[in-house]
């Protein structure tokens, strides 16, 4: 692929995406650990980019919010609320009160009914914002200035789903016009420790799911994204609680929006262990310089149609590899 061609691929309402981490213990009770004192340094750094970049308005993927039919897209004029995390109530309560952009809401909607894929509005007094929607929103836009957009994770979609949802957030800013910055929230590994909270270390619950957190990191600080995202099935056996969810969604979905390409400039503000888990805050543009390797190869949807098996349902009888077990 030329350079040319990578440069196109590249959606240009789009003016930068994230990578960012969706537990509360950075807004709450940053100063509870160092780890979580330099991730709140970092958000801290995304925010001014954000204000910087005076986007028209941020989307969000959340893998906090968890939807069983479909996808739903948060469209409510004014969500306003009071959180407390289900799992970490201790740490204290969020209220929030932000500004969704309802226009775009309503055209992201449309155009994935256009490509057909279900998907809902959610617009009603109360609805609970999840968890990392919040403290990405309170600690990126904390005056409020910029109107948002969140689209939910179903938990039970697959790859073909993913990329249709982003490309139909593609599709709505680019048939709208507004620049956009793109967020998808996630930990890396999510394996929690198994110490009580107030005993847990500052580390990664496990080596190996270090190996694979390190694994991602360097292919992000490289802007290859697509790659990342082509991995995200051996990911998702390899480094997370694989019983939660189908797959490893938000790679799928952020490459899907950004462009499916290797040609970005990454940089990884900073990654710390959260309650043994891999809290990464990433910052990917788009460049027209792609990254030098090898991309994978896996199909390339438009309309949703199902999803394709592309493993054998058997585990390999060698070693894992980085193949994803698509056909050549």
């Amino acid at each position: 692929m030329t350079k040319a061609e990578y440069t196109d691929s590249h959606c240009a309402n789009v003016l930068k995406g994230f990578v960012l981490p969706g537990l509360p213990h950075p807004l709450l009770k940053p100063e509870g650990r160092p780890a979580w004192q330099k991730l709140r340094q970092a958000y801290d750094k995304v925010a001014e980019e954000v204000e910087a970049l005076s986007p028209d308005l941020i989307l969000i993927y959340s893998t906090y919010w968890a939807s069983i039919l479909g996808h739903q897209i948060q469209a409510l004029p004014n969500p306003k609320w009071t959180l407390v995390d289900d799992e970490w109530h201790d740490l204290g309560s969020i209220p929030y009160e932000f500004t969704t952009d309802v226009e775009f809401a309503k055209a992201y909607n449309e155009a994935n009914l256009e490509r057909g894929l279900q998907s809902r509005l959610t617009a009603y007094e109360g609805f609970p914002i999840d968890t990392g929607s919040v403290v990405c929103l309170k600690l990126l836009d904390p005056k409020n200035k910029f109107k948002s957009c969140i689209v939910s994770s179903n938990i039970y979609s697959d790859r073909a789903e993913q990329i249709i949802l982003g490309k139909g957030a593609r599709d709505a800013l680019e048939k709208s016009g507004k620049k956009a910055v793109v967020i998808s929230i996630s930990s890396l590994s999510n394996r929690y420790s198994i110490v009580e909270p107030d005993a847990c270390p500052d580390a990664i619950s496990s080596k190996k799911d270090e190996e694979w957190n390190q694994k991602f990191l360097e292919f992000l600080s490289k802007g290859r994204l697509e790659d990342v995202s082509q991995l995200s099935r051996q990911f998702h056996r390899e480094a997370r609680v694989t019983k939660k969810v189908v797959n490893y969604k938000p790679f799928w979905w952020l490459a899907s929006v950004m462009g499916e390409t290797n040609a970005y400039h990454g940089e990884i503000l900073e990654y710390q262990p959260v309650q043994g888990t891999g809290a990464a805050i990433v910052g990917l543009t788009a460049t027209a310089q792609p990254a030098p390797d090898l991309e994978f190869d896996e199909d390339n949807v438009d309309v949703f149609q199902g999803d394709r098996n592309v493993l054998s349902g058997e585990e390999p009888a060698t070693s894992p590899s980085f193949d994803d077990g698509a056909p050549t």
